[in-house]
């Protein structure tokens, strides 16, 4: 089995789930190759492949804006020949209503000719609300490790399952929609800390949109944001300020290899959720 992986990934987090879940599948005998969704590039298309990985982050409680023109731009299949699809997705926190982001890459999906086969759903630390501790970030790690292991083999015997929605997530994740408007609108606003800002291009190099430009020195913004975040979370001096966001900015990479949370130490915020996320995948 022979698998493409296309992953939209800002600050590096789905990036890390998809390649840990496909190198484990390589144990299982599958043949991967990984390209990033980037504004501007081209990856090579799915032709000679037997399916394809769709990797991103949810974006309040919907896929990016970026993934869903990136599927716009797959080529069509021939009638009769879908190909099979799994949506790997990250988010912060392990509520259902993540589950909801699936929708609309599935449906643009199936009208080109793609069927998603199943979903495989991670936690990563925030990058935006709040900054999680070290230590919940290394007992999410461990508990996806646990749960990569099991995906993996069902990737690999070519199965997988679809989140089931209901019409209270349908309704929540349709309103959050406003995001892909709003942010093209907000991301004009960031700006950098003419105090902090060194000018290294960090944030230039890293947006996947290409939305931000080096100009005398210092990051200017343009309107293609989708608020992925890697600008403000990859700056060495913390110098970016988001806007209206600032209050919910987080900077700075995660350490996942040290000790992980206990019980006790899971945050306060979702901490029935993320025991219970822990709890299950630990199991498994």
């Amino acid at each position: 089995m022979k698998l493409i992986a296309y992953v939209f990934s800002g600050t590096g987090n789905t990036r890390r789930v998809c390649e840990a879940l496909l190198e484990e599948a390589k144990c299982h005998g599958v043949e991967s190759e990984i390209y990033a969704v980037r504004k501007g590039e081209t990856p090579p298309a799915p032709e000679g492949f037997d399916g394809v990985i769709l990797g991103y982050p949810v974006h309040a409680f919907n896929a990016p804006a970026a993934l869903l023109k990136f599927i716009k731009k797959m080529p069509k299949r021939k009638k009769g020949e879908r190909l099979p699809v799994w949506l790997v997705r990250s988010s912060g926190e392990p509520l259902r209503l993540n589950d909801a982001s699936g929708i609309l890459p599935a449906r643009r999906l199936k009208r080109r000719g793609y069927a998603v086969k199943g979903e495989f759903s991670y936690i990563m630390p925030y990058n935006i609300i709040f900054r999680h501790s070290d230590k919940m970030a290394a007992r999410m790690w461990r508990a996806n490790c646990n749960l990569i292991e099991r995906d993996a083999q069902t990737l690999a015997s070519g199965e997988g399952s679809r989140s089931r929605v209901g019409l209270l997530r349908r309704f929540v994740s349709f309103v959050l929609r406003i995001e892909h408007i709003a942010m093209p609108v907000l991301g004009k606003c960031f700006r950098a800390n003419k105090k902090k800002c060194i000018g290294c291009g960090k944030c230039a190099n890293v947006c996947p949109q290409g939305n931000i430009i080096m100009k005398d020195g210092k990051p200017k913004f343009g309107g293609s944001c989708v608020g992925c975040m890697g600008c403000a979370f990859s700056c060495p001096t913390d110098a970016i300020r988001t806007s209206l966001l600032n209050g919910w900015r987080v900077n700075g990479a995660y350490s996942f290899g040290g000790d992980p949370a206990s019980d006790a130490e899971v945050c306060d915020y979702c901490k029935k959720a993320y025991l219970r996320f822990f709890h299950e995948a630990e199991k498994s």
